[in-house]
Order: C-alpha cells, then sequence, then structure tokens
C-alpha cells in the first residue's frame, strides 16, 4: 500500500467560539481555486457550535485542553499536518478564490523564502465605522509595507514546516491568548537567518465586527504593550509595518496635536501647534486618508480620521507602558547591592 503524497499546504484554522464566521472560512478554502491541500480545524474549548460546523463540513478536528490561546490551537495542528507548508487562516477569514494559488505561485517563483504573509481586503464584511476603518487600516499597512519583512502575521500566514518545527513553533508560555505570538515567530524566524515575505496579493476577507473598545483595549494590550517590551528586549526596531518612520512620526504628531488642544485654554496659540501637527500627520498619512474616502466617502473619512488620531495616542501610551514595564522588570532582576 502506497501513501498519497503530502498536500503542499496544511490549511490550520483555530478557532474559539468562531460559530458566526468559521463555515465562510471553511466554505471559501474548500472552493479555492487551488485544490493540493489538507484542511485541519483546531477547536480551543468552544461553548458554542464551532467543532459541529467543522464536522459537517468534513474536515479534520483536534481538540485542544481548552482555552489555550491561538497559538497552542496552531501548534496542535501544525503537529499533525502532512503538507510541506503550513497555511494558517483565522476563523473569522475568508481567503479570496485565488489567494491559495497566489501564494503557491510565490513559493515556487521564489524557492528561497521560509515564510510569507498576506492582507486583509479592502471590502470588510462587517458594516459599522469602527469596524471599516480598523479593517481598511490593516489592509493599508499590508499593502505598503516592505516586501522583505521581518514579522510574520497569523491570520493568513503560511511558513515551511520543517523551519517552524526547528522554532518550535509559537511561544505559547510566554503568549497564552491572542497576542503577538506571531510578531514573535517572525523575529525568531529572521534573526535564525529565514526569510519572509509580504505577499499583500494573497488576500483574505475579515468578518470581525470590530468595537471601539475592542480596537482600543486590543491595540494597547494585545498589541502595543506587549510589541514594545519585545523590542525593548530585541534592543532594537526593525522599520516594518507599523513601524515604518512615517507610523513613528504620526505619534509624535498626536502628542503635539493633544499639546497644542490641552494648553490651548491657557496658551490660545498653542492652537497654531495643533493645527500644524495635523496638517503633518495628514499629509503622511494621505495615502490611507485617500482609500477612507474611496471606501466610504466623507463619513468614513472625517470618522476613520478621528480614530486614527486616537490610535496614534494609544501607540504612545502604550509604548511608554510598555517601557516603565521593561524598566520596573530589569530593576526587580538587579538583587540588592548588585551592578
Amino acid at each position: 500500500m502506497t501513501l498519497a503524497a503530502p498536500p503542499l499546504f496544511s490549511m490550520i484554522v483555530p478557532v474559539l467560539n468562531g460559530a458566526e464566521t468559521l463555515g465562510q472560512c471553511l466554505a471559501s478554502i474548500r472552493s479555492s481555486s487551488f485544490s493540493d491541500w489538507e484542511l485541519i480545524v483546531v477547536d480551543d474549548g468552544s461553548s458554542d457550535n464551532s467543532v459541529e460546523i467543522a464536522t459537517t463540513a468534513g474536515v479534520k478536528v483536534l481538540r485542544t485542553a481548552g482555552r489555550c490561546g491561538p497559538g497552542a490551537a496552531r501548534n496542535q495542528g501544525a503537529a499533525e499536518a502532512r503538507g510541506d507548508w503550513l497555511f494558517f487562516i483565522d476563523a473569522d477569514c475568508s481567503p479570496a478564490i485565488d489567494a491559495l494559488a497566489r501564494a503557491a505561485e510565490i513559493l515556487r517563483r521564489k524557492p528561497t523564502i521560509d515564510a510569507l504573509f498576506g492582507s486583509y481586503d479592502d471590502a470588510p464584511s462587517a458594516r459599522g465605522l469602527v469596524a471599516r476603518y480598523k479593517n481598511l487600516q490593516h489592509h493599508h499597512v499590508h499593502q505598503t509595507g516592505n516586501r522583505d519583512a521581518t514579522t510574520f502575521w497569523a491570520g493568513c500566514g503560511v511558513i515551511r514546516r520543517s523551519v517552524f518545527q526547528k522554532l518550535g513553533g509559537f511561544d505559547t508560555r510566554r503568549y497564552s491568548r491572542p497576542c503577538i505570538e506571531d510578531i514573535e515567530l517572525g523575529y525568531r524566524l529572521t534573526a535564525a537567518g529565514g526569510r519572509i515575505r509580504l505577499a499583500g496579493e494573497v488576500q483574505v476577507k475579515h468578518h470581525k465586527a470590530w468595537t471601539l473598545v475592542g480596537v482600543v483595549r486590543s491595540d494597547l494590550f494585545d498589541r502595543g504593550i506587549p510589541w514594545t517590551l519585545l523590542l525593548l528586549e530585541r534592543g532594537r526596531a526593525d522599520g516594518d509595518l507599523n513601524l515604518a518612520w512615517q507610523g513613528r512620526s504620526s505619534v509624535v504628531l498626536a502628542i503635539l496635536m493633544a499639546a497644542g488642544l490641552g494648553l490651548a485654554p491657557f496658551w490660545p496659540r498653542t492652537l497654531m501647534l495643533t493645527t500644524g501637527a495635523g496638517l503633518v500627520l495628514v499629509w503622511l498619512n494621505l495615502g490611507f486618508y485617500r482609500l477612507l474616502a474611496a471606501k466610504g466617502g466623507l463619513t468614513l473619512l472625517i470618522g476613520g480620521m478621528a480614530l486614527h488620531w486616537l490610535y496614534q495616542l494609544n501607540c504612545a501610551i502604550a509604548y511608554v507602558t510598555g517601557r516603565f514595564l521593561f524598566w520596573r522588570r530589569r530593576h526587580q532582576e538587579v538583587p540588592p547591592g548588585g551592578s
């Protein structure tokens, strides 16, 4: 008896209470124009009917010990995978019909890369202002980022199975909940000499209906603070994606705008600072604001610009908090009288 040849891709979908979107995700994978794959769903302790949806779809279903985090779920799926490449897809994402084929073509043309990741498309299914802004921001960052990346994104990310195994997978000890476990994996990969490709043409539709509270909480506690800590531990920050010079400059400008507004009741001339900083901020982010206007007109443009300003201030808070936590951690590690 001969065993079937391993597929090119092992599609791994972690899910936790994703019944509203999992069916769309699986249907999109199965209707892909590319067929050389296997499909594995890893349930992380869902209390809804996510497992039933996956089982009905006829895919392989694994279960974690329960609420172990997406990193652990992906690791478990990778341990059962047969494909040469692990293709991670979030349960609230639906890959475009040609997404897998585009990824396979990139891997064929660029055999020296060890991983690639894609992008949200520019037509998110959630229609609320906050959700449309947040998904379009992600789309814009991944469409304009450096093609040679230093980070990784597991919402739609592909990595050699052998490399993933060598690296030990996602760090589940440190990241036991949705966080920056994929970013950290990307840093480890490039530090080991691996190459990552940002492939903006490999796109998925994101179904998450972001709320304002959810966005602020995620940007602060799940991204900003842990990312700052990781960068400080590494001792350097790569100018990649959100960390490009435009992003860092935008944070400084947002702080200047807030300072000008705060001081205006006492020194009205500081409004000139707010105005000047605001104009430069608009100039730096003109491409993104044009995208907002094209996709949602004046309403999305004005609302999105306000949310983007809030995002920059959130980044500043995350950076200051992260630096303080890093300092406190290092201070506590030094014994009394130590150097």
